[in-house]
């Protein structure tokens, strides 16, 4: 059994001497244990052994919800379609017409009647100083009206002139403050929307580690559980080798068969007294023999 086991002593192989057959064996406690461990080692390994498949974790509810966010479309758009009319509003309202009229003062009216007004009264003014100086309708008079008419226009013009002047700024300054408006706001609902996609991202980005933490975890279960199989499942063949261990560094000692033929007998007496001596060291060898 040494070609199994190794160390010990070992059984040489049968010698011839004349008609003499010698056989060395170890003490048959030993080598019966040692055939009894050998054909337990045969049985177990010959049976199929059952190896665990290797198992991947599935995704997790975080990853899943992830995947489910990032297939979503169009985060923040609203917010950018909205910048966009905003800008859009703004252009219309740069090249829309002034209305001037709505910005008039609305005392302009009173200005020109006063001008009015006071114009008139010099004018009846005028025409009594004419009738008691007894020129009432003479060329003086009307030089004068004349004047005070030429006064009352410029002063009337001028006065509306000034109104326009502040109503055209007022205009122009509503229409300016429209579109600027407008266009501040295009941009910041379109940075709005952008940020709103970036905090999106963020959130997926989040939701994938968290879930890949959580995913690495019931992975390591899985492989632990898998090795724990792997050891069950090898566990028989460390046995053996843990017994055969013990075996081989077993102190022993060997015994000697000889089977002996007489010089000159016959083939087929040599032939059955060598079975008998191998017969007679089977039954030696086996356990209890």
């Amino acid at each position: 059994m040494s070609f199994i086991f190794g160390g010990g002593s070992s059984a040489p192989a049968p010698t011839q001497s004349g008609s003499s057959v010698v056989t060395q064996r170890e003490a048959p406690g030993v080598e019966a244990r040692k055939l009894a461990l050998y054909d337990e080692a045969a049985k177990l390994a010959a049976q199929p052994v059952s190896l665990p498949a290797i198992q991947a974790a599935p995704a997790t509810a975080a990853e899943q919800a992830a995947f489910q966010q990032a297939a979503q479309t169009g985060t923040g758009q609203p917010t950018v379609t909205a910048g966009i009319g905003s800008i859009l509003g703004a252009q219309t309202a740069a090249a829309t017409p002034l209305n001037v009229s709505q910005f008039f003062n609305p005392f302009q009216q009173f200005v020109t009647d006063e001008i009015n007004r006071q114009a008139q009264i010099g004018q009846t003014r005028l025409a009594a100083q004419a009738v008691g100086a007894g020129a009432f309708g003479g060329g003086r008079q009307g030089v004068a009206q004349a004047e005070l008419e030429r006064a009352r226009l410029s002063q009337v013009g001028l006065a509306q002139q000034a109104g326009f002047q502040q109503a055209l700024g007022a205009a122009e300054r509503q229409r300016n403050l429209q579109a600027q408006t407008g266009l501040q706001s295009g941009q910041l609902l379109g940075a709005l929307g952008g940020q709103q996609q970036q905090l999106r991202l963020q959130d997926i980005q989040s939701a994938l580690q968290a879930g890949g933490v959580q995913r690495g975890i019931g992975q390591a279960g899985l492989e632990a559980a898998r090795q724990t199989q792997l050891q069950r499942s090898f566990e028989p063949f460390q046995r053996i080798e843990f017994l055969k261990g013990i075996l081989t560094n077993l102190p022993t000692t060997q015994s000697s068969i000889t089977a002996t033929t007489a010089p000159g007998s016959n083939p087929l007496a040599q032939a059955l007294g060598t079975g008998l001596g191998a017969y007679s060291a089977y039954q030696f060898t086996r356990p209890g023999g």
